[in-house]
């Protein structure tokens, strides 16, 4: 897919490559390659997200990785520069501008009383701003209140249910959102299936522009 000057690549799962005057690659997890990445973005430390196998395909010695601090101490193992946010922060990079949302769960849980991404661990989405269009990916997170202020050109959003929104929750999401083109995504890997994305698409209707990526 194509935003204005910048191509939109599903390499599955969550991971996305966004193609534009700077490469910008976010939570690589059994990806095939074949990018590298001015900025890698990792949302959080979960090995779904933050793969070590992955991120050496992507990562060349000019790479700057990008993740939240719960990341810290796993990325320590890479010599690439590392630039660590917190929610709410803000990072110019390479002309690549990058705000970071809150990510989180409100209601999937590991066990009675614990989400299984509690935000008070500060895990995080991104909003990437790359040749003046902005990109959401809002990571492994549910309907939370800072995605309604969220106004982006593409948002991509999970909708498998279990560690993140349903699709039912994310075609809400999506209408409360200001966002011109929404893209399924936490699917085909884990949890989540075609048929997510569908109902997703469905269920948000021509409120929205839906697109659903094939997997490279």
């Amino acid at each position: 897919m194509r935003f204005g000057g910048v191509e939109v690549h599903w390499l599955g799962h969550d991971s996305f490559v966004l193609k534009g005057s700077k490469t910008v690659v976010i939570d690589p997890f059994k990806a095939k390659g074949g990018y590298t990445a001015d900025v890698l973005l990792i949302s959080h430390e979960h090995f779904d997200h933050l793969s070590e196998e992955d991120i050496k395909k992507f990562a060349g010695p000019a790479t700057t990785l990008v993740a939240p601090r719960i990341c810290e101490a796993p990325l320590r193992r890479f010599g690439q520069e590392k630039r660590f946010v917190t929610p709410g922060s803000r990072l110019e990079l390479k002309g690549v501008t990058i705000e970071a949302i809150p990510a989180y769960n409100v209601n999937k849980f590991s066990e009675p009383g614990k989400v299984f991404h509690p935000k008070e661990e500060g895990r995080v989405g991104y909003i990437v701003t790359l040749d003046g269009k902005r990109f959401y990916h809002a990571g492994d997170s549910d309907a939370t209140p800072e995605m309604k202020a969220v106004e982006v050109d593409v948002a991509l959003l999970p909708v498998s249910g279990t560690y993140v929104m349903t699709a039912e929750e994310a075609a809400d999401a999506a209408k409360t959102m200001k966002a011109k083109v929404v893209v399924p995504m936490h699917i085909e890997s884990i949890v989540g299936s075609r048929a997510d994305a569908e109902r997703f698409k469905r269920l948000v209707g021509s409120s929205r522009t839906v697109e659903i990526l094939e997997k490279e």
